[in-house]
């Protein structure tokens, strides 16, 4: 798979605008439609398939990712030696929840397990948990030192 810099196709699609609707078609209705009950398990391992083609350096890029792709704003509320815990907000965040008692973030939860796995070199996992009142995301992502990735 080829590894892509987002940086180019951000700056070429930037300016382009795209109802939030559009969006929510096919993210809550189209793919849950095509994939069934495995929806949640595909994203999740799609959204590890887009961390490998777009891989970051830092989690400050991963941040910025997140702003440009329009998925909300990602903040870290906590560290630790095997583990990060983030918020994701925003006006799509609390929009979805809104519409939808049943949207996953498990796209997005791939995709931070797999940009966490790359830099830190080792096996990691992220875990969401939606708390619907304050119309955030919470992901926990644990990675595990003695189970190093060698790619």
């Amino acid at each position: 798979m080829k590894t892509v810099s987002f940086e180019n196709e951000y700056e070429a699609l930037q300016h382009i605008d795209i109802p939030g609707f559009g969006y929510e078609l096919i993210r809550e209705v189209l793919l849950p439609d095509l994939l069934g009950k495995e929806t949640a398990n595909i994203l999740y391992w799609a959204g590890k398939r887009l961390a490998r083609r777009y891989p970051l350096n830092t989690f400050d890029d991963v941040i910025a990712f997140f702003e440009k792709a329009g998925w909300g704003t990602l903040t870290i509320t906590k560290e630790r030696n095997d583990e990060l815990e983030v918020e994701l907000t925003g006006a799509i965040v609390a929009a979805r929840m809104s519409l939808n008692e049943d949207c996953s973030f498990h796209l997005e939860a791939g995709f931070l397990a797999q940009q966490v796995e790359q830099q830190k070199r080792c096996v990691a996992e992220a875990y969401e948990q939606q708390k619907k009142r304050a119309k955030k995301v919470v992901f926990t992502v644990k990675w595990d030192r003695k189970d190093e990735v060698t790619e």
